[in-house]
This record gives C-alpha cells, structure tokens and sequence, in this order.
C-alpha cells in the first residue's frame, strides 16, 4: 500500500540520514546558528523555520518564540523544548497572524516543491506573516554551481540559483539585503564528519572558503 505524504517523507529521511549524521548536522547547525545567523536575530525575536526538517536552525537560534513547519508527522520529536511545531503544508500559515514574525528561515526546502508556483505561494505566506521590519533568508543548493549532483535526491523537482531567488523575492515586494551565489558546501555527507571547529574556521576565512567549497545560495531579503 502506497504511503501517504507524511509518512513518505518521514520513511524517506530516515533512509537518508543515519542518526550520527543527523548528530553531527546538529553539531553544525549549532556553530552556524552561533557564528552566522544570531546577527538577524534578538532574544526578543519570533523566529520561524519553513520545511524545518529536524529542526537543526531552529533548535539552535535564539529568540523568545520559534516555530517549525514540516510536512513531517515526526516534525514533534525533533523540536527541542520551547519550540512550536506546526505540522502543516509551507504555504498554509494560516495559525500566523499578519506581520507577526521578525525572521523566516528556509534552508534546503524550497527546491522539494513540486513546483514554481508552489514556491511563489510560499513566499507569499512568507511575507504576509513578516513584519515590517523583519527579514527573509532562504538557502538551497545553486544548480548552476552543483549541476548534475542536484538530481541525486528523488525529492529534487525545481532547480534554483541566488538569482532566480533574487527575482522572485524582489517581485514579492522585497528588498535584497544580502545575496551570495556560494554560501556552505552542497551536503553534510561525506567520509569526515564536519566538525565544530572546521565549520568556524570555514565562516572565519568567509568569501575565500565559500568560492572554494561553497555550493548552496543564500539570501536575506526584508520589506521595502
């Protein structure tokens, strides 16, 4: 018997991540939370994660309410206490009011979409719940960069640069505050699991490690 939705995602995950690598993508998210994505946040933010996953950012970022949303059953046992989980589809926020969230994460989803027009009404969401003076940032991998390798995972279905993100966002009613072709490395996998001083050392030497190894965008947009 086919699986629903929720359960393909959840079975599918589970395949894809072992628990030490889930571990040591905690470990990461850890320092990048840290050392990178706190200077968008305050203790008094609310801070929301869309296709939150295990919730590695979310966990790991301060602020005084933070919010999941995954399409994964599962999505409870991964948030950390103190964290709101929302098992819902991305462009259904409809449990947010309007201008009601200082920071919208999305890192690694918006690609799994079954297509544009489901990520246009997703940043719409996005922006609806953003308030005025609050910002987006989105990551994924860059297809011009990873190429071939994006087709790898089944879930793949629309191949995006820091470009095609920069024209949606900016067409969305946002200004871009922040736009890097290459950000981190395409995946976590790998023979070596990344460690918490690597991942330091890698922010620390920023545009010289990214043009390197960097192979996912990342942009911050706010409202104009």
């Amino acid at each position: 018997m086919p699986l629903a939705d929720g359960q393909w995602l959840s079975a599918m995950y589970a395949r894809r991540f072992t628990a030490d690598e889930r571990l040591a993508k905690a470990r990461v998210w850890r320092v990048l939370c840290q050392s990178y994505f706190a200077r968008y946040v305050s203790p008094t933010s609310t801070v929301l994660d869309v296709g939150a996953g295990h919730c590695e950012f979310i966990n790991h970022i301060p602020g005084a309410r933070r919010i999941a949303v995954d399409l994964n059953p599962e999505l409870a046992t991964y948030a950390e206490l103190g964290v709101e989980a929302h098992v819902a589809a991305s462009h259904e926020l409809g449990f947010l009011a309007n201008e009601s969230v200082d920071f919208v994460f999305s890192s690694n989803f918006l690609e799994h979409l079954p297509d544009k027009a489901a990520i246009r009404a997703t940043v719409a969401e996005m922006v609806r719940v953003l308030k005025p003076t609050g910002r987006i940032c989105l990551m994924g991998p860059n297809i011009r960069v990873v190429r071939g390798a994006y087709w790898d995972y089944y879930d793949h279905h629309v191949p995006l640069t820091e470009r095609s993100v920069t024209e949606l966002l900016e067409n969305s009613g946002l200004r871009i505050e922040e736009c890097l072709p290459r950000f981190l490395p395409y995946t976590l996998k790998g023979r070596l699991p990344p460690r918490p001083l690597f991942v330091r050392l890698y922010l620390a030497l920023g545009p010289v490690s990214y043009r390197v190894l960097g192979k996912q965008f990342l942009v911050v947009a706010a409202k104009r």
